[in-house]
């Protein structure tokens, strides 16, 4: 039974205990402090002397202690504490769940500060047995402790020893049961069925905390869990596995196929055969046996049943082709019509169909083209027809046409449509009829008539009066083709033959009775540079001809250019040899130069640009005779021009300094320098030795004659010299060139 023991005033400190306790062996009992304290201070308060504070299990022990113990104003400790935010029985360490909550009503408070430990109200007025939360650190509270009786092993190894109020029990651990838990709960014996199975049994044969593994054989899988584990309630944590043949997946038919399947150990499961087959008009793509294996796949890849294909069909010439496909474009099943464009019609089925052999029905048919009536030529008529298709069918188009005399009355053409009927009504031939005809002015009409006036065969004769002159036929004739066979006079004024202007010229006519007619009169120009060949005027005369020649406008002729002497012309004519537009060029030969316009071009007005060119021969300078002696020139082009050649000579008593001979050159360069005429010495000596040969020479002659002998040879020296610097070689065809400054007075 439950006991509570008290302590007194005589019960000082923690140390000495005096109080009496009433208890039974195997309960607990409560005890409570006559002193107050801390909530820490209560709690070793009660491990000292008993077990711990109270831990409260349920209701009834609520009811018990606020029955038995004293009231006391401030209350009793009890053995709840918050911890890390949460209410917990200290003694168990075991939260506080919400069903096993006692709180006063608005408790706890939760200040959020120090209000961690726990009272109960014991007798008070109101709400006794609740709780409320208080800071630990209040000295106001008695201490509520309880001691344990259940002593150590009492409940077994598998179970665990509760007091309760008066008594206590034996809880078991789970999967554990007897007085004192000795026995282990027993599950079901397990036979797995097609599985093999390895159990191990710590607490008897399938007994708590047995556990069986099972695994299957190759071809087959596990139907559960792998491992049951007998649990506390007497069952196993799952169903007993099985074994199962793998299944591969549930093969079906494919379209148009079947399937028939062999199965060992289920449907599609391992060992399972399917063969397929293909419904006829159709082939098998694909492997046609198919066997489930361990993997829990099919071998191969599952087949298909492809539409046996037929020959693509094309629609015939001039027709269309409508098909419908079941399984495919022109494969079993498919259906084709044929049908013709308009104009024609079918020869043939008009529908195939694709077998299930990969033929179709019936034969290739055609369009052929709807035929027509037969046309025949109107009397007087002819006919004339294009086939496209076939004599008289659809498209043939026929061409009506009369004999000479008879014009078509009706459509020209006919053409043979698609209803079967031609385009038009009937053609017939009709006599042609022309134009009634009345006479020309000025003139007659007289006519005879076949098949009626003015009808094929009508001739009529025309006249005219004195004065003018018929201008078209004599007579006519109406034509099958319903005109004048002729056309229709009139008697005019004669006419001229048509003028035209001629070439590079121009034309101007005044018309009295109208173009080109009797005294018409027409004046003839050219063009610049052309002159007008024959007369400037023509008239046309009663007899229907022309005054004069017909004139023409002939390239204006400048005067023949010749090569000017000593020199080359070269020309271009645009229209005859040296007329308007002819183009000369001159060019003179070795030793000329051009004198005049190099290019000279035929003018409009008959005459040349420029002047006369010419080939002048270049000219040197001037020569004259030297001093005390003569020149002597020949000229072949002109007084000392190229080619000149000049020969000089000296008077007597002088003899010649320099060349003989000079000649110009193309260069306008004399070929030496000129020579000069020196006063002879030998002639002069002669004349001093006839002198000194008198009978007056005297004694001072002697003297002066040595004198003049040595004057004679200085002179002689002197001369030779200015002989080689005048002519330093003596060929005419060495270069020399002769200015004015060759002449020195001092020669």
């Amino acid at each position: 039974m439950w006991a509570l023991g008290s302590c007194g005033v005589c019960c000082l400190g923690i140390a000495v205990f005096t109080c009496g306790v009433v208890m039974q062996v195997g309960a607990w009992t409560y005890y409570y402090s006559e002193e107050d304290y801390e909530w820490d201070d209560a709690r070793t308060y009660c491990q000292t002397f008993f077990t711990d504070l109270v831990a409260i299990q349920n209701k009834e022990e609520i009811e018990y202690l606020n029955r038995t113990l004293p009231y006391h104003g401030k209350y009793y400790w009890i053995g709840i504490r918050k911890l890390r935010g949460i209410w917990t029985w200290v003694g168990t360490k075991k939260a506080l769940t919400k069903e096993a909550a006692n709180w006063a009503t608005g408790e706890p408070n939760n200040r959020k500060f120090n209000q961690d430990c726990v009272e109960i109200y014991i007798k008070r007025s109101s709400e006794a047995g609740k709780w409320n939360d208080e800071p630990c650190t209040k000295k106001k509270k008695k201490a509520l402790c309880y001691k344990v009786s259940c002593q150590p092993l009492i409940c077994g190894l598998h179970g665990d020893c509760v007091e309760v109020i008066q008594s206590y029990k034996c809880e078991c651990h789970p999967g554990f049961e007897g007085d004192k838990c000795e026995n282990a709960v027993q599950c079901p014996i397990l036979e797995p069925r097609a599985a093999y199975m390895n159990c191990s049994h710590p607490f008897g044969d399938f007994r708590y905390n047995s556990t069986c593994t099972f695994w299957c054989s190759e071809g087959f899988e596990r139907r559960g869990a792998d491992e049951l584990q007998c649990l506390a309630d007497r069952q196993w944590s799952a169903e007993t596995p099985t074994c199962t043949a793998i299944t591969c997946p549930e093969l079906r038919a494919p379209e148009h196929a079947e399937l028939n399947c062999s199965h060992l150990h289920g449907n599609f499961a391992f060992g399972s055969i399917c063969d397929f087959s293909c419904q006829p008009g159709f082939e098998l793509m694909g492997s046609q046996s198919h066997e489930c294996m361990a993997t829990g796949n099919w071998t191969g890849d599952i087949p298909r049943c492809k539409a046996v294909t037929c020959p693509v069909l094309s629609a015939p010439d001039h027709g269309e082709l409508h098909c419908s496909h079941i399984h495919g474009n022109f494969t079993f099943g498919s259906t084709c019509d044929f049908s013709c464009l308009p104009g024609f019609e079918l020869m043939g089925p008009v529908s195939h169909e694709c077998t299930a052999m990969g033929i179709w029905t019936g034969d290739t048919p055609q369009c052929k083209a709807i035929s027509c009536s037969v046309l025949s030529a109107p009397e007087y008529g002819e006919v004339n027809c294009s086939h496209i298709h076939g004599n008289f069918t659809f498209g043939s188009t026929c061409a009506f046409s009369c004999q000479p005399g008879f014009v078509l009355m009706g459509p020209q053409s006919r053409e043979c449509m698609a209803k079967r009927t031609w385009t038009g009504d009937i053609p017939r031939c009709k006599a042609v009829t022309c134009p009634v005809l009345s006479a020309p002015k000025h003139g007659e009409l007289n006519c005879s008539h076949l098949h009626g006036n003015f009808t094929f065969g009508s001739i009529c004769d025309f006249s005219c009066q004195s004065g003018f002159e018929l201008i078209g036929p004599e007579s006519c004739e109406c034509t099958a083709m319903g005109t004048w066979s002729k056309s229709t006079p009139q008697c005019k004024a004669i006419t001229c033959p048509v003028l035209g202007a001629p070439e590079h010229g121009e034309l101007n006519c005044s018309h009295i009775h109208g173009n080109f007619t009797f005294g018409s009169t027409c004046d003839f120009s050219c063009l610049p540079g052309f002159e007008l060949m024959g007369p400037v005027s023509h008239e046309c005369t009663a007899m229907g001809t022309w005054t004069g020649d017909t004139p023409q406008c002939k390239a204006i002729t400048c005067s023949l250019l010749t090569a000017p002497e000593h020199g080359e012309l070269n020309c271009s004519h645009v229209y005859e040899n040296f007329t308007f537009g002819s183009i000369c060029d001159f060019s003179c030969q070795t030793g000329f130069e051009l004198i005049g316009p190099q290019s000279r071009e035929c003018m409009a007005t008959g005459t040349w640009t420029g002047d006369t060119s010419q080939c002048q021969a270049i000219s040197c300078p001037v020569l004259d005779a030297p001093s005390h002696g003569y020149l002597n020139c020949s000229h072949p082009h002109g007084n000392f021009t190229f080619n000149s050649t000049c020969s000089f000579s000296c008077k007597e008593g002088f003899i010649q300094m320099g060349a003989e001979m000079l000649r110009c050159s193309a260069t306008g360069n004399w070929t030496r320098h000129p020579p000069v005429c020196e006063e002879d010495s030998a002639a002069f000596l002669k004349q001093v030795l006839v002198y000194t040969s008198t009978s007056a020479l005297a004694a001072i002659g002697l003297v002066l004659s040595g004198t003049l002998i040595a004057l004679l040879a200085k002179q002689l020296s002197d001369r030779e010299e200015k002989k080689k610097l005048l002519n330093p070689t003596s060929d005419l065809g060495a270069p020399g060139i002769f200015t004015n400054a060759a002449y020195d007075s001092t020669l």
